[in-house]
């Protein structure tokens, strides 16, 4: 059995939040929507157990806010064949679909956010890729020491 794996997705709150996760059937979602090439790859290696950063972007202030975790692994996002969905591939096609999605269920919130200000001040995280410059994949992997040192932030 592999070992557990760490990431980090990102959302804006005004269209899913951790709160809108809580409130979900089950504490449950669908990650769609996902259109980019090496974010998709990250979810194409997740695993069911591998747990989630939940992070608000575009938010005042960008923060993680919580945890899920994978409880279903990469499949066909449905929405890259719906020409009514903002989410439509033209290019991408059933019988060779272009862009998967996971599965996530909530974990828990944090007591506070961890602002991205107070992120970049934690020397153990000056290599994390959501701090490098010019990051904006909205899937990316986050290492056993950025986890456990996030989580002893909280």
């Amino acid at each position: 059995m592999a070992p557990k794996q760490y990431w980090l997705m990102k959302s804006e709150p005004s269209t899913f939040s951790i709160d809108h996760l809580i409130r979900s059937s089950n504490k449950t979602t669908c990650w769609d929507g996902v259109r980019n090439y090496q974010a998709r790859n990250f979810m194409r290696t997740m695993a069911i157990g591998d747990h989630v950063l939940f992070y608000h972007s575009n938010a005042d202030p960008p923060a993680v806010v919580g945890i899920a975790e994978v409880v279903k692994t990469a499949y066909p996002d449905p929405t890259q064949f719906d020409k009514k969905d903002k989410h439509y591939d033209p290019e991408s096609k059933p019988s060779a679909p272009r862009w998967d999605m996971v599965d996530i269920r909530y974990v828990r919130t944090f007591a506070r956010p961890l602002a991205l200000d107070e992120l970049r001040k934690e020397s153990t995280l000056k290599e994390m890729v959501l701090l490098r410059k010019g990051s904006r994949l909205s899937v990316q992997p986050v290492t056993p020491l950025e986890w456990k040192h996030i989580l002893s932030l909280v």
